[in-house]
Parts: C-alpha cells; structure tokens; sequence
C-alpha cells in the first residue's frame, strides 16, 4: 500500500489523478443534461458502440494507438447516434427502444472483432481488452493533456450554450418556438456525449462508463431544484469520485481504477439519496414523523378542549 504522501510526490499518479479529477468533472456536466432530457441510456449506447470503431481502427492500422482507437471510438459514436436518430424520426420506434437495439448490436459486433482480432497473430499485443473496463495505468502523458483538453472544451461549451440546453431539458417545444434550432441543439448534445464517452472509455472503460454520466446527476438532484446548481454539484461529484476512485486504487495494490471510480460515484448516490435535505430519505422519514406528532398533538389538544367544554 502507498500513502498519501507517495502518492502525491509521484509524477505519473499526479497526471493521472488530474485527469480522472478532469474527466468526472466533465462527465457530471454533460451527463446532467442527459439525464434531465431522459436519455440515461444514451451514454451506455454510446459508450458501448465505441467498441467495434476501436476495433475497425487496430484492423486498418495494424498498430496500438490510443489516438487512432479514440478516433474510431468518436467515428463509431457518430454513427450510432445517426442510428438513433434514424429510427426514432422515421419509425414507430420509441427512443428507449432504439437505444437498445443500436446498444446490443454494436456491443455485440464489437465482441465478435474483438474475438477475432484476440485470436489473430498480433492479437494480444492489440490491448483492445483494456477498453472494456479501463486501463488508466496504461495512460500516457498525452493521453492525459487530450483528456484535460477536451473536458475543458466540454465544459466550457455547456457554460456558453446553458441556457439554450436548459430550454432543451425542460421544454422542447417552448425551444422551438422561440426560433431555437431544436434538431441541431438535440445533436450537438449527443456529440459533446459521445466526446466525454470517447476521453473516458480508456479509464472507466465501455462497461462502466455510462455510470459515470448519469450518477452524479441524479446524485445531484437530490440536493437543489434548480439547474445550474445541479449542474455544479455533477460536476463536483463526478470530480470527487474520479479524485477518490484514483486514490483508492492508487493506495492498494492490483485494484482497477474505472471500477473503483463508478463505485465512488455510487457511494456518493447513496449519501444524497439518504442524507439530501429535502429529497433525502432520512428527511422524508423525519417529516412523516413530525407531521404525524404534530397531527396527534393537535387531536391530543382538541380532544381536551372538547373535554372541559
């Protein structure tokens, strides 16, 4: 086990604390609007369809690049919101369905290439299985600056277009309208997701990351009614779980990272889901319990009025 004093003098697990910090930032961020607009599990069908673009892009190249598989990542993410996209608009499909059906397949085409490019010559030299739950240990220095970079851009993006994705969140309609380009603003959302997915996928992997978008934002919810404060406290939680999630795995030998990352995060759901002030269970619990004390106090005292009357 290490401290947390070797833990902060080491170079590398610096790198990689900010950029897991960088990266539940972001995810907290976009992963709010998700969540609002009932799309949970537009950031699983995402994450998941990533797959088979990182394996199309190890075939073409021949050669392991984290670029060239975050490249076919995003490319694969565009097609499947297309997909999406497609089914929903010129179908009877509902949404929830058509995410299911572009999730299980891409996710099923990823693992029939992934087999075979494991059975290949160069299969195990590939590293493709990493990408499934996550490798941060494998992450380099540039992996790290892309992954700061583009969390940035990610949240200074949701900074300029909040009011516009607010309307979008809450009243579609409304959006349209006023004159907002409802289509282009329903896409540009699922771009900047499948971005956060695409600098993610190598730490948290395509399993669990979906978890890391949408719990921190229900995390969130519990505390505030108002948006942009949910949107900060996302952030916060996302931040804190990718923080604790580092350090943990840091500190005890052969623990995998993205896990312990999505496990924060849950403990953190669990925290507000008890503890929040007005949404909180235990403060459900203590309402009821006054309101019937008060309740019987008040049957108590007219009962003794009605008695010396």
């Amino acid at each position: 086990m290490m401290n947390i004093l070797d833990i902060i003098t080491d170079p590398n697990t610096r790198w990689i604390l900010l950029g897991t910090m960088f990266l539940g930032l972001s995810s907290g961020v976009i992963g709010s609007f998700a969540y609002l607009r009932k799309q949970s599990l537009l950031g699983d069908t995402l994450a998941h369809a990533a797959l088979p673009g990182i394996c199309v892009a190890f075939m073409l190249t021949g050669v392991k690049s984290t670029s060239y598989f975050l490249v076919g990542a995003a490319l694969a993410g565009l097609v499947a919101v297309f997909l999406i996209s497609v089914l929903t608009r010129y179908s009877k499909i509902k949404q929830d369905a058509a995410l299911g059906i572009v999730l299980s397949s891409f996710f099923g085409f990823g693992i029939v290439m992934l087999t075979q490019i494991q059975q290949s010559e160069y299969g195990n030299q590939s590293g493709l299985d990493t990408f499934l739950f996550g490798q941060t240990a494998s992450m380099v220095m540039s992996d790290v600056y892309m992954m700061m970079t583009v969390s940035f851009i990610l949240i200074f993006t949701c900074s300029v277009f909040f009011k516009e994705f607010k309307l979008l969140s809450f009243d579609p309609g409304f959006a349209k309208g006023m004159g907002l380009p409802v289509v282009f603003l329903d896409y540009f959302i699922m771009m900047l997701i499948v971005a956060a997915v695409v600098i993610g996928i190598q730490a948290v992997g395509v399993v669990l990351m979906a978890s890391l978008l949408i719990t921190p934002a229900v995390s969130a919810r519990y505390w505030t009614e108002r948006l942009h404060i949910m949107v900060i406290l996302s952030g916060i939680f996302g931040m804190l779980s990718g923080v604790s999630g580092t350090l943990i795995s840091t500190s005890v030998n052969d623990l995998p990272t993205g896990p312990l990352i999505v496990l924060s995060a849950t403990v953190w759901f669990f925290f507000s889901m008890l503890f929040a002030p007005k949404r909180g269970v235990l403060s459900s619990i203590w309402r009821r319990v006054s309101t019937k004390k008060k309740y019987s106090l008040e049957q108590n005292r007219r009962k003794g009025s009605h008695y010396h009357e």
